[in-house]
């Protein structure tokens, strides 16, 4: 009987607690949206933000990425089409840049678009920099965030998670 009653308190436990804990995790994204201006990337499930970085950017960030080399980061609608954790800096998510569109007007400009941009971590080994490497737009037109929100992000974002940048 004493087993009995013990097994009954523990599913009442488990009923009772499971749903603050299943509410506590956040769910997969389904979009991933960047405020270049305000230097923020926000994670969305179901139309609902559920987690805000402090980011980094190009060091030329203001306005459209159209060149190789012109430090800016990309705006528009992209995905996060693969996953890289061998890449000079701590963790990368790629961002399909440069779609059609880019690479039309980079022929019409005839230069090269460029590409390989990333949300990544900070460069490898300077992780304890991040204080201060996140108070400027120091990439290549990439988008930059400490590794303990890199960490975060890597776990909420599946491959194929559409982006989007906005100015």
């Amino acid at each position: 009987m004493k087993s009995l009653l013990n097994h009954v308190l523990l599913l009442i436990t488990l009923v009772c607690v499971y749903p603050t804990f299943a509410n506590s995790v956040d769910p997969v994204a389904d979009l991933v949206r960047v405020h270049k201006k305000a230097r923020k990337l926000e994670v969305l499930s179901a139309g609902r933000v559920t987690q805000t970085f402090s980011i980094a950017l190009g060091g030329n960030p203001e306005g459209h990425k159209t060149r190789e080399g012109d430090k800016k980061t990309p705006e528009g609608k992209y995905q996060l089409d693969y996953r890289k954790s061998d890449s000079a800096f701590y963790k990368a998510l790629h961002v399909s840049y440069p779609n059609e569109r880019d690479v039309a007007y980079a022929r019409a400009q005839q230069v090269s678009p460029g590409g390989q941009i990333m949300i990544h971590g900070q460069k490898n080994g300077f992780g304890w920099l991040s204080p201060i490497m996140q108070r400027f737009d120091w990439t290549n037109g990439c988008i930059a965030m400490s590794n303990e929100d890199m960490d975060i992000l890597w776990t909420l974002v599946p491959e194929g998670t559409p982006i989007e940048i906005l100015p």
